[in-house]
């Protein structure tokens, strides 16, 4: 539906506010093109001008990637995901497996202590997709499938603030595990996470917490190394 006509800055910031809520929603994934310049005038029923300047914004701000020749992608669902995945693209990945088994191990505690059996459904269908998409041996499904699988077991810990944080990395999270499967998925290097979710669901807090903060996480030197405490 178009959108209405206010003075141009403000119809700026509502077409603004309308792509960012069609990435946060999920519309637009992180790593797709989102729709051509000329389908978002049709779209939205606002002057290219107008769409070029939101496109812009959000590239500003980290949102969106404008990629001369192919299109503008989604690279983060937030500006705060956006200054994390400028400021954290180069960090060493040793530091980047340690700050995730670190947040992983304290919500993990928590999520044992505060999960309901809809938070477990949902932990055991993502487990399920996390295994399927391991079989398929397609890095960039199980990627996804991890992350999600992930994300819900931190968003369990119904700490709101830890989970948004959490979410704010995720690109992060990812690009660091996308790098560690970058030479395929073997059964060397499948890590079985039915333990952690069989922690949470019988409550053992120090239990959960020492599985998510054990697993083994590759470097990109391609050889196993433990998270500091792991």
């Amino acid at each position: 539906m178009p959108l209405s006509h206010p003075r141009r800055s403000a119809l700026s910031e509502q077409v603004i506010a309308e792509l960012r809520n069609q990435i946060a929603s999920g519309e637009w994934p992180v790593g797709s093109r989102i729709p051509t310049e000329p389908e978002l005038v049709e779209q939205l029923g606002v002057a290219r001008n107008t769409v070029r300047e939101a496109v812009r914004a959000l590239a500003h701000n980290g949102l969106l990637d404008i990629r001369q020749g192919s299109g503008t992608y989604v690279v983060a669902t937030s500006e705060l995901a956006g200054v994390m995945h400028r400021r954290f693209a180069d960090a060493d990945p040793r530091h980047i497996a340690e700050l995730r088994s670190t947040l992983e191990s304290a919500a993990a505690r928590l999520a044992a202590a505060r999960r309901t059996e809809k938070d477990l459904k949902q932990l055991d269908a993502l487990l399920g997709r996390r295994e399927e998409a391991w079989e398929t041996g397609e890095a960039e499904a199980f990627v996804a499938a991890d992350a999600t699988f992930h994300l819900a077991v931190v968003a369990a810990s119904h700490n709101d603030v830890m989970t948004a944080m959490y979410a704010d990395l995720g690109e992060v999270l990812r690009d660091w595990l996308r790098a560690d499967v970058s030479d395929g998925l073997t059964p060397e290097t499948h890590m079985d996470h039915a333990r952690l979710v069989d922690a949470i669901r019988v409550g053992d807090a120090e239990l959960a917490a020492a599985e998510a903060a054990s697993y083994p996480f590759l470097c990109r030197a391609g050889r196993f190394s433990a998270p500091s405490g792991g």
